[in-house]
């Protein structure tokens, strides 16, 4: 059993939190784009980034800012443009929101972190930004974690957000998180933003470490579609509100708190993979018996992110063979004759061989855990972003607790390791094919 409760509150569950989400103009579509998350008191910040070459200039700008100083009081983010490829500019219209939006909060614009959401190639719309964040400063509420889950999402259907609770010491200790993503969603990292507040105390290498790990278990363990974005970019704050000791090194108290992290950024990286575009489920790859952890987890990513093995989930149909294509293409070494592969509670390959099994059943496993978890139950989204028509009052929630297991044992080592990821489908193509046209 877990050691923590799930409770409400998202990002402003834990003590000395605020966040807002309001329409500032940036998209066209005329949905929420902006929000800010804000802590009462200086936290300790924390992140981990995109690793292409190609950044955005909130990407930057937060390395920067976190090398020179490891705490932050706010966090700016605004979707319809991701600012990347902007040149100089995209550099300087970075920094002055952080100016803009420091006068506001009257703090330096040091303790201010961004992110960025949209099309790549598109500037920031300033002039909606600039009016913009004190209407967003106004709106700050210890409510408002949904409106800052809702204002920054862009193709997503649904809106992902978590906060749990533990007990240190004598006393509560909650960490809440937010996250969007949709597509372009692939290690290390995804196209995903995510917030996490904690009120615990930790130093900041303990926190940034936790973190690290956190994220390799989770959001570098999803993927969607192959594509790794210019934006990507996991940031949490620590702002010591629960009053509990302060937490340096490791220990049975931050192995708690880490295991709790964990568990906010793997639920948030699920709900990013169940809501891949036109996805129809949610697929958990589970492997057993590499060498080690890594190789483990090489094996699940590899088998998450073929093309082949998605599209045949999404054709619901028992394809064992492309499983064992993906596990052996994957890089890592093991015998073939002791490759074991599971669909749900079907034996589909036992000692590297094909075993007799309920094709129709299995295919009906797929088909009832599709519908089991499914996002819409009468709406097909198709639309691209920026301009969601979809009617989100119909949208029943993010459902990442009945996902297709896939599980693969390749022998008798003790590394095991998982990988989310979903189907592919006909609607992948037709969200994407005219994005920005």
């Amino acid at each position: 059993m877990a050691d923590w409760q799930e409770i409400n509150g998202g990002v402003t569950a834990p003590r000395g939190y605020q966040a807002a989400g309001i329409t500032a103009g940036l998209k066209p579509s005329g949905l929420p784009d902006l929000a800010l998350i804000w802590s009462d008191v200086e936290a300790i910040a924390a992140g981990v980034f995109t690793t292409s070459q190609v950044k955005a200039a909130c990407v930057d700008y937060c390395r920067q800012r976190l090398q020179a100083k490891h705490s932050a009081r706010a966090i700016l983010c605004n979707a319809g443009q991701a600012n990347a490829s902007t040149g100089m500019q995209g550099v300087r219209d970075a920094e002055e929101t952080a100016e803009i939006l420091g006068r506001e909060l009257n703090i330096s614009p040091e303790s201010i972190l961004l992110a960025s959401t949209g099309v790549i190639g598109q500037r920031i719309k300033m002039y909606a930004l600039r009016s913009g964040i004190p209407q967003v400063v106004a709106a700050l509420s210890d409510t408002g974690s949904d409106a800052a889950a809702g204002a920054i999402i862009t193709t997503d259907l649904v809106t992902k957000s978590i906060a749990l609770e533990t007990t240190i010491g004598d006393r509560p200790v909650r960490i809440g998180g937010i996250a969007k993503g949709s597509g372009m969603i692939h290690p290390n990292m995804a196209t995903l933003l995510a917030f996490v507040t904690c009120d615990a105390a930790v130093s900041s290498h303990l926190w940034q470490q936790m973190l690290t790990r956190a994220a390799d278990q989770s959001f570098n363990a999803i993927t969607v579609d192959g594509d790794t974005s210019t934006n990507d970019s996991l940031i949490a704050l620590a702002n010591g509100q629960s009053r509990t000791p302060a937490i340096t090194e490791m220990g049975a108290e931050a192995e708690k708190l880490e295991a709790m992290l964990t568990a906010v950024c793997q639920h948030l990286a699920k709900a990013i993979a169940r809501d891949g575009e036109g996805a129809t489920c949610l697929i958990e790859v589970q492997v057993t018996g590499a060498y080690d952890q890594v190789s483990a987890r090489q094996i699940a990513k590899t088998i998450a992110g073929s093309s082949l093995v998605k599209s045949a989930i999404f054709g619901r149909d028992p394809n064992w063979g492309r499983i064992a294509a993906a596990a052996g293409r994957a890089g890592v070494n093991f015998e073939q004759d002791n490759l074991q592969i599971k669909l749900g509670n079907f034996l589909l390959l036992e000692n590297g061989q094909p075993v007799p099994f309920d094709r129709a059943a299995a295919s009906a496993y797929l088909k009832q855990t599709a519908a089991d978890s499914s996002l819409l139950p009468d709406l097909i989204a198709t639309n691209k972003s920026n301009d969601l028509s979809v009617d989100r009052s119909m949208i029943k929630g993010q459902r990442v607790d009945n996902p297709v297991i896939i599980a693969v044992n390749v022998g008798n080592g003790h590394g095991s390791g998982k990988a989310w990821g979903c189907d592919l489908s006909y609607d992948y193509v037709k969200i994407n094919a005219e994005y920005t046209t």
